[in-house]
């Protein structure tokens, strides 16, 4: 079915006398328009939740499956010899593309956070570790464990794969969520347009039978208040993305290995999602009041 431009030109443009049919102030007004503005503000954060979600997972999945840790616990004076020993394995293994031991400072940065900048590494029985870097299709673990089994005893190989799953599942999860959360959105915008259209029928009740009286088609009334609570949806949604898009500017800045909620936000193209959020609220309003306003028309005697 085509819709055409009729309705379209109805919206745009202004008919004085279908105005007045319905109330121009008022707590229906009041109320479509606060609605339509808070769920509109509360939508960009959703979809600025689950866009940075999606970001993160990439990351996290990108990020942890192209590294490896190797852990090496030997006695004082073989660390260096099977570190020696580790590095030229993991030189000659498929799929590598490098290794390298990290030093005393890089190993107490790691442990910083949990015990503070002035932790003695170089005095205490902390593991060596090596940083692994996959290329191409990545490496046998199963086979580079059984090496490292035989030739340096002490080694100990973590492919990432127990910390990345559960981490790229609970990103996933809450990027779900947030979808949901739209859903639940437009759903609530629904329901409270369809409400206030009621009400605002329920108003002018009177009118509109005086209106049945001298010849007015239901199909003029209904697009009166069609009009009418769209424009004010669409007014409403717009002032609240645009409060949203604020807030999000106000939230702190992604930084490269920052945490989650450094993230938060909009990033490149993707500061043209919030533009659709007025224009569906205006579309769920002009199907809800429609679908109001027809079914109460029927019922009016």
């Amino acid at each position: 079915m085509k819709l055409g431009l009729k309705p379209l030109r109805s919206l745009i443009g202004r008919d004085a006398g279908a105005d007045r049919v319905v109330p121009p102030t008022g707590y229906t007004a009041s109320l479509t328009l606060f609605a339509a503005g808070a769920l509109a503000f509360l939508a960009v954060f959703a979809l600025a939740l689950s866009l940075a979600t999606s970001r993160l997972a990439d990351r996290w999945s990108e990020e942890l499956a192209r590294s490896s840790t190797l852990r090496i616990a030997a006695a004082e004076g073989q660390m260096a010899v099977q570190t020696e020993a580790a590095l030229k394995i993991l030189e000659t293994t498929p799929g590598i593309a490098s290794a390298r031991a990290l030093d005393a400072a890089e190993q107490r940065a790691l442990l910083e956070p949990w015990f503070g900048p002035d932790l003695p590494v170089e005095n205490l029985p902390i593991p060596q570790l090596i940083e692994i870097i996959e290329r191409g299709d990545g490496y046998d673990a199963a086979g580079l464990r059984l090496r490292l089994e035989a030739e340096v005893p002490g080694a100990v190989l973590d492919d990432h794969s127990r910390w990345r799953k559960p981490l790229v599942r609970a990103a996933s999860r809450i990027r779900l969520l947030g979808w949901l959360s739209l859903l639940l959105i437009g759903g609530t915008v629904a329901a409270m347009i369809t409400l206030a259209a009621r009400a605002a029928l329920a108003a002018n009740a009177q009118v509109i039978g005086v209106l049945r009286l001298i010849g007015a088609h239901d199909g003029y009334i209904v697009q009166a208040f069609v009009r009418r609570f769209t424009l004010r949806s669409l007014g409403g949604a717009a002032a609240g993305t645009v409060l949203g898009c604020c807030a999000v500017l106000l939230l702190p800045r992604a930084e490269v290995g920052g945490g989650f909620l450094t993230g938060l936000g909009f990033q490149g193209w993707h500061w043209l999602w919030p533009l659709i959020i007025p224009a569906i609220s205006a579309g769920i309003a002009y199907l809800a009041t429609r679908a109001a306003a027809q079914r109460i028309l029927r019922d009016l005697p």
